[in-house]
């Protein structure tokens, strides 16, 4: 019985609590997986384990909008699935992934939608949501849309400009355009395939078949081309669009110029593009070399990584995901005389949250909050999430890291919690652990010891009309509520007959289910006494009330446009 009141009850002391917005020096009190207090001398129940977060952060778990477990491509299938997968985010801090239907043309998006599901719901050891690909177009894709936005919890849909299954501009147009009625987010992967597929043909004429001919085939220009033409195509509908891995200057500069002309972007790098470089698709090692390939690549210009790391303080980029979508060294093999036969995919979701501390906040070039922000809480806002996720407040999901920024760790395909064999960012030291681990209330990183428990998470409904992307004008006034009700502040002011949010999915009777989006919390009980900060971690010193920043280094999510 005392194990699992354990369990169901957990007091996090002495923490500094890391929002977007701010830090504060307070408690953190869960119980059956939800926060329930915030503050000081917290009156709690017996049976409660407490973990004291003296010196430490105390921060939102990371939300990874980018992953491929599972995923077949290019012949083969990633390595990582969802198990293996959300272990290993789970070890690095991250408490919920975003994965990709494959949508295979011609196929159903339902079916397809239903065998994701069959695959991750007994596996996944955090909460998982799903975007779905859309390879081909016509008006069943639309009804298809429809079904899976009202009635299964879906609100993003993901398109491609390049590969076998890229949409023509006419498609494309008239994807946004449904994504824009149905209150979904649009989202793009932007290369010139058509320029990708000339380029390599004349590479492989001449001869030039090893790894680094994959960023020849798709430079820079080629990326921002695409950018720059999704975004006037989306801008034709008025439709908001996510770009998906912004990898070069280049593309981001063509990003952060349509947002200056008024269309709404939203670009998203990866840890990949920040921590390491194209330099090693030059590597003699063949091995080495394609174990970095992916698209868009690397880029040779050893300066990209700390330019875009820049765009992230600027706000010119808005968010980070990892793109996980790994092969090991055998089937990368199957390039070896081919370098477009060569898997395309990298690790990350284990390492993003490192990578991004080491080269972000280690470095001087955000705060803490920030790195919230481009972690966590931004996803969380894009795609209907928050305050549930994303943020440490009353009534929020207890899915939460404590962070030691003055540990450290060295990056290995040794000691990494993945399936794949090779890890782009080996040798890495960074500073910034997470010691501890919260999903849903129970701790599955404890002292840095990994105890993930299979099926442990949830599959999490993701509404229509996110309000920080439909609801442009209200979206930096929405902040959660003191109540425990994780629900926003303002309500948006998109008409209630138009958002339809959706209920616990429907699967056919074959298809495997788990419980699904939680109903409303219970109401929490705020601390009467104020919340404290302390420039000392010694707490016989006189402690006064505090918020660091209101609008951190770096800016702050809220407010894209």
């Amino acid at each position: 019985m005392a194990t699992e009141s354990a369990q169901n009850r957990l007091l996090i002391k002495n923490g500094k609590v890391v929002n977007e917005d701010d830090i504060v020096e307070e408690d953190v009190y869960i119980e059956d997986g939800i926060i329930k207090q915030l503050g000081r001398n917290l009156i709690i129940p017996g049976g409660t384990r407490v973990i004291d977060a003296r010196g430490k952060l105390v921060i939102p778990g990371g939300i990874d909008p980018h992953t491929h477990f599972e995923f077949e491509f290019m012949n083969t299938t990633s390595v990582d699935d969802f198990y293996q997968g959300t272990k290993a985010a789970v070890a690095g801090g991250t408490t919920m992934i975003i994965d990709f239907v494959l949508v295979k043309k011609g196929e159903s998006l339902l079916d397809s939608y239903y065998s994701y599901r069959q695959k991750a719901d007994e596996k996944v050891c955090c909460d998982y949501a799903l975007h779905v690909i859309i390879s081909y177009w016509n008006d069943k894709v639309f009804d298809e849309m429809s079904i899976l936005c009202s009635e299964h919890g879906v609100n993003s849909f993901k398109t491609f400009m390049a590969y076998s299954f890229m949409l023509n501009d006419s498609e494309l147009y008239s994807a946004f355009e449904a994504c824009k009625k149905l209150g979904a987010v649009a989202m793009v992967h932007a290369e010139n395939g058509s320029i990708v597929f000339k380029n390599t043909e004349k590479l492989l004429a001449k001869g030039v078949t090893g790894p680094e001919g994959h960023e020849l085939s798709r430079p820079e220009e080629v990326e921002a081309e695409a950018v720059n033409r999704a975004c006037t195509i989306a801008n034709q509908v008025d439709c908001p669009l996510y770009i998906v891995h912004v990898m070069s200057k280049s593309a981001t500069i063509a990003l952060a110029q349509a947002r200056s002309r008024g269309v709404r972007v939203i670009g998203e790098t990866l840890a990949a593009a920040l921590g390491t470089d194209g330099s090693h698709c030059k590597n003699t090692c063949f091995q080495h070399s394609a174990g970095h390939v992916l698209s868009p690549p690397l880029r040779s210009d050893p300066m990209t990584p700390q330019y875009l790391m820049n765009s992230l303080a600027q706000n010119d980029l808005q968010l980070t995901g990892s793109d996980n979508c790994t092969f090991n060294k055998s089937q990368k093999e199957m390039g070896l005389n081919d370098f477009s036969k060569i898997p395309n995919g990298v690790n990350g979701v284990e390492d993003r949250m490192s990578v991004i501390w080491e080269k972000g906040v280690h470095s001087g070039l955000i705060d803490a909050c920030r790195f919230v922000a481009i972690t966590s809480t931004t996803a969380a806002k894009i795609f209907n999430l928050y305050p549930r996720k994303g943020c440490i407040a009353l009534g929020s999901d207890a899915d939460i890291v404590i962070w030691n920024p003055n540990k450290t760790r060295t990056i290995s395909a040794k000691t990494h919690h993945q399936a794949v064999d090779f890890n782009i960012f080996e040798g890495m030291e960074c500073h910034g652990v997470p010691e501890y681990v919260i999903v849903n209330g129970r701790v599955c990183v404890d002292d840095e010891q990994v105890k993930v428990v299979q099926g442990h998470g949830n599959y999490i409904e993701c509404p229509v009309f996110p309000p920080f992307v439909y609801d442009i004008e209200n979206a930096s006034k929405l902040k959660p509520s003191d109540n425990g009700d994780a629900n926003w502040v303002t309500q948006p002011t998109q008409k209630e007959n138009d958002r339809k949010v959706c209920p616990t999915p429907t699967l056919p009777e074959s298809s495997v289910s788990t419980p699904s989006c939680k109903g409303p919390r219970p109401e929490g009980q705020r601390n009467l006494q104020d919340s404290t900060f302390s420039i000392s971690e010694d707490l016989d010193v006189a402690r006064r009330a505090c918020i660091k920043v209101q609008n951190p280094p770096g800016g702050k999510s809220s407010g894209f446009w």
